[in-house]
Formats: C-alpha cells, structure tokens, sequence
C-alpha cells in the first residue's frame, strides 16, 4: 500500500512540474498575446514534497498473523528427550517445561515413532507457537501456544495418494542399494519378499544385479509421508530376469504374479528371515560348543536378536516351547510331509502355540540365544518326511496360478504398470509423479 501512495504522489509531483515549465517556456508568446486579450492570472502553485519511506518486510510466510514466525521441519529420533527435538527445530527448550505441566499436552511426544517427520512453528524469540505431525492413523497432532501454556488437537486430514518409479544396482546389499536410490525400507522389505521364492538375498546377490520398483505413496501437505504397497518390480542379474504385478482378484484375494499370469509365491520362501547372513551351512562342521565334528543338520543365519522370524510356509504349530540344545524351538508341520524347526529363539510371537495355524509370511518368533548357542542366530531346519534336506538347494514348486478366466483382466491390470516398468530399464533416473 505504501509503493502505491508513493508512486501516486511522485506522479502528481511530476505532473505539476511540467506544467510549471511549459508555463515558464511560453511566457514570452504569452507577452505578445496581451496586446489582443486579456490574460487571466494563474492561481499560486501549491509546493509538493515527496517523501518515501523504506518498508520493512516481516519474515512471516504470506497469511500468518503476527509478525517473525519461521518454519521449521525435522525427523523424530529414537529415544530423542523432548528438549533436544525442541532444540533442533529452533525452539527454546525451557519450552519443554510448559508441555510436560500436563499428559494432554505431553500425548504427541509419547506417540511419536522413530523416523516421523514433525514441523514447528517458532517466533524471532525462540518461543515455540505450534508443533505437529502425521500419525500412522491418518490424524494430525498438532499443540498450538496459548498464553504461557499449550492446547493439543487431533484431527482427521484428508491425504493425497501417489506412485513412485525408482531403480537401483547392488554395490553391497539390497538395503544399501535402496537407501541409495531413495527407496524406503518398508519397498525394500517387500522386494525381498515378493522375490524371495526365487532369489535368496543373503547368498545370491551380486555387484551389478539391479531393481526397479513402483510402489504406492501417501502425501501430506505436499510431500509423501509414507509408502504403501508395491504396485510392480523387478530384479535382474546376469543370468534371468524376474517381474512381479500386484493383482487382486474378484474375490478380493491379492498377490504377486510374473507377466504370464504365474504364481510368484512359492510353496515356501528361502529364507526365514528377511535380511541377514548364513553363517553356518548345511553338512559337516566342527561344532562350536562340543567342538568335535558332526553333521549340521540345518542352515544358521545370523542376525540380531529380536529380530523376526517368519514362517516359511503354510502349516500348523505342533511344537513351540523349550528341547534341550535347541532352546526355544518351533515346529511347524506344513502339507505333502513337510516340516520346519526353527530354533535358539529369543521368544515366540504373542499367542502362538500348538494347533495355531499360520500362513507364510507370518512372524512367529524373534532371533535369540537360547539352547547350545554362542551368539545370536537363528537354526533353520527342513524336513520331509521327518529327512533333512538342505533348504537352500531344494526346488519349490510355485502356487495356485491365476484361472483362465481370470486372465483378461489381469492383462489390462498388468499392461500400465509393466509399462513403467520398461520405462525405468536400464536407467537410474528416480521419476516421482
């Protein structure tokens, strides 16, 4: 408002001025004309003094009331006190004070998890005058400063759905080549699960050997808040090449399948667990504990306790509690003769016991160190008909494939997202739309 005055008046100013000089250059003209009529006097000119005055820009975003706010954004901490998370966003941590007065005002900070983005609002002072975040139930937490306190509020917000297009190459590790190319752990996880019955992550990757997946997205204000499920991907190395399609049926039943149609879930995964490292293979070994040679019955990964353990297959419980060297062990009997032993178990998975059925893919337990164990890891036994067989060479068969009449519809399902997917062959460019 104030650049409008002024152009006003430095306008007027100028008006004003020339006239005063044509005035001036004609006076000798009008000296002549005298002689032939009469000249009417000018009234006296008004002085006019433009004055402009600097404008001081507040550093608010456009539309905030009061003056000096910043915006601030971060990622919560594991374990992060709540005056350090204050402190990183901008905000005087004595403010920390005011919100632990009361659990209402405390209940965002005890809700937050690890790795969720938060934002705050905070003044030319330092004073905290709002903070809020996105939960996992589709709400915003958010406290607002009212006076010397703070109010808390939860509401319902409307998200935004999106598709992420990304491709990697394996340096080291599916997980390091993810975080390379941007992709959450969440994708990663489920790339390792939907290949699993035909790739095993910890044995068979190599340098070179590349990805490529497209997944949905949930955004927020703008920016993507979190995954969700993965639409297609792919993963090639030297010697083949495996697509997989999301595709849900009439039935509502959902699941992975290559461009053919076929079953990508085999009738058991490769692994138990989704990353980690074999450190003990299947066949003769010098036993760590008895430290005499004998037949090592199953495959040890090793990896961290707590860590879950999943089933390898569809079955029934029909064993978990404490046997001898094994410490914590679960049994699990699966169709055709087949059985799994899963041993050294740190705990078995809330409400699991014998006659429990459970699906593949399901935890069932966590890595530990119970029984003759050395370290934390996981003993990972297959039998068939009560035979043990080295699971990391054995054959599975794949699962139901789609019916005939149910492939129409699968192929207009599968053609879009197959299409990007050749969009992102050989190439490392990460497309967000």
């Amino acid at each position: 408002m104030h650049n409008n005055n002024e152009e006003r008046i430095v306008a007027r100013s100028e008006a004003r001025r020339l006239r005063w000089l044509a005035v001036a250059v004609a006076a000798p003209l009008f000296g002549v004309v005298a002689a032939f009529g009469t000249v009417h006097p000018e009234p006296d000119a008004v002085a006019v003094n433009p004055f402009a005055e600097p404008l001081r820009l507040s550093p608010a975003r456009i539309g905030e009331a009061g003056p000096n706010l910043y915006f601030q954004e971060s990622v919560y901490r594991r374990n992060e006190a709540l005056p350090a998370l204050l402190g990183r966003l901008g905000a005087d941590e004595q403010d920390a004070d005011a919100i632990r007065k009361s659990p209402r005002t405390m209940r965002p900070f005890r809700l937050l998890l690890p790795g969720t983005p938060v934002s705050a609002k905070v003044d030319q002072d330092g004073r905290l005058r709002s903070f809020w975040y996105l939960t996992d139930r589709d709400t915003v937490l958010s406290l607002d400063r009212i006076g010397d306190g703070f109010q808390m509020l939860e509401q319902r917000v409307d998200l935004e759905g999106g598709i992420e297009m990304r491709s990697g190459e394996i340096k080291t590790s599916l997980f390091a080549a993810t975080d390379a190319a941007g992709i959450p752990d969440g994708v990663a996880i489920q790339l390792a699960d939907i290949f699993g019955g035909d790739v095993d992550f910890h044995r068979d990757l190599r340098q070179g050997d590349r990805f490529a997946v497209v997944y949905e997205t949930v955004r927020f204000d703008g920016r993507t808040v979190r995954s969700a499920r993965v639409l297609a991907a792919e993963f090639s190395s030297k010697s083949q090449t495996f697509r997989a399609v999301w595709f849900k049926d009439a039935s509502g039943r959902g699941g992975y399948y290559t461009p053919q149609g076929e079953n990508l879930r085999k009738v058991f995964l490769r692994s138990p667990l989704e990353f980690s490292r074999v450190t003990s293979g299947f066949g003769f070994r010098r036993h760590p504990i008895l430290q005499q040679w004998r037949a090592h019955q199953g495959v040890d990964y090793g990896a961290p306790a707590g860590t879950k353990v999943k089933a390898t297959g569809d079955g029934i419980v029909a064993f978990a509690g404490q046997r001898s060297g094994y410490g914590k062990l679960i049994v699990l009997m699966h169709h055709g003769g087949y059985s799994t032993y899963y041993a050294h178990l740190r705990d078995f998975a809330r409400g699991l016991k014998p006659g429990k059925r459970v699906v593949q893919g399901e935890t069932i337990g966590y890595v530990g160190q119970t029984g003759w164990a050395t370290g934390p890891h996981l003993h990972y036994e297959f039998r068939v008909h009560d035979q043990n067989r080295n699971p990391l060479i054995m054959t599975f068969q794949p699962a139901q494939p789609l019916l005939e009449i149910e492939l129409p519809a699968f192929k207009r399902a599968a053609e879009p997202l197959l299409a990007r997917l050749d969009l992102l062959e050989n190439t490392d460019l990460a497309l967000l739309e």
